[in-house]
């Protein structure tokens, strides 16, 4: 019987307004080779086990399989395919795009064991977090009595739901220039650092309206891509939320510095300056999130 312990480093960088960085999306993103090399059990409950860890901010998440042969060269596809599925959208407003817009990475760290021709491998993923627990329990108490305080009924519509968020993130929150090019400042890009400090970029902006939208019944994304304002392009972060079966653009962070609706509830053809990454532009993804062909029609006060 052998054993061997081994490491490699994986910190997948997270998207940092005017920092462009790379986070994969998607769903089985493990090669279909590397399964067949491998017997990892119940897949869904191993995931589900990532999923939770990563809520709970554990420091360590840990993954065992067996295989038939020495599979380190695929260590790394399958801690990607298990950490991708963690992070799908599941639509509880605490998972999803709450966690991977506010999460930088993992270091990966494996070690087996051969036995008999068996290899035994456990995989030990370390998530980089951007918040805390202490600062998580403070956001969801915040929402909490946010929410509250708009008084929200079973008569309220999705409009009015988008609306009110949309304003009150607008009236409170203000764009962070202080730290919006330091790239080791990642509370900047955070849920907690609006509502804490009322001062975020667009990744803030756009992970809490997310936030909040989920937690009153409103479907809602977080989008990344290229903004395009001034002839000038950088990495820029936005929403699109559901409204009556079909979704529209919004982006408060350019509404709030333009002190403009030009970019609330649009649709593509009218949503100008913003390209997105082309995992949005996926048919899967334009397939289960369905964009208006037209603007939404707001009501007269």
């Amino acid at each position: 019987m052998k054993t061997k312990r081994l490491s490699l480093c994986k910190i997948a960088a997270i998207l940092l307004c005017g920092i462009a960085a790379g986070v994969s999306v998607g769903k089985g993103q493990v090669t279909p080779k590397s399964f067949e090399k491998i017997n990892i059990g119940n897949y869904s409950a191993v995931v589900d086990a990532a999923r939770k860890g990563l809520k709970e901010h554990s420091p360590k998440i840990t993954i065992a399989f067996t295989a038939h042969s020495d599979i380190t060269d695929d260590i790394e596809e399958i801690a990607k395919s298990v950490m991708e599925d963690a992070l799908a959208d599941t639509q509880e407003a605490t998972e999803g795009d709450y966690i991977r817009f506010q999460y930088g990475g993992y270091e990966t760290r494996y070690s087996y064991v051969e036995d008999g021709g068996q290899f035994k491998y456990t995989v030990k993923l370390i998530p980089y977090y951007y918040t805390d627990l202490e600062q998580e329990a403070y956001v969801s108490e915040q929402i909490a009595q946010i929410i509250d305080s708009f008084a929200f009924d079973a008569d309220t519509s999705d409009y009015e739901k988008v609306k009110t968020v949309y304003d009150y993130i607008y009236k409170q929150v203000a764009y962070d220039r202080v730290h919006q090019y330091q790239e080791t400042n990642h509370l900047k890009t955070t849920a907690y650092a609006a509502l804490k400090y009322h001062t975020a970029v667009c990744q803030g902006y756009s992970v809490l309206l997310y936030r909040m939208l989920r937690e009153v019944g409103v479907d809602a994304r977080v989008i990344t891509g290229t903004g395009v304002m001034d002839e000038k392009s950088e990495f820029h972060a936005w929403n699109i939320v559901r409204i009556d079966g079909v979704y529209y653009n919004l982006d408060v962070t350019w509404g709030k510095a333009l002190e403009t609706d030009q970019f609330f509830l649009k649709s593509d053809a009218h949503f100008e300056g913003h390209l997105r990454e082309d995992r949005y532009n996926t048919r899967e993804f334009r397939e289960r999130y369905v964009m208006s062909d037209r603007d939404y029609e707001i009501p007269n006060p």
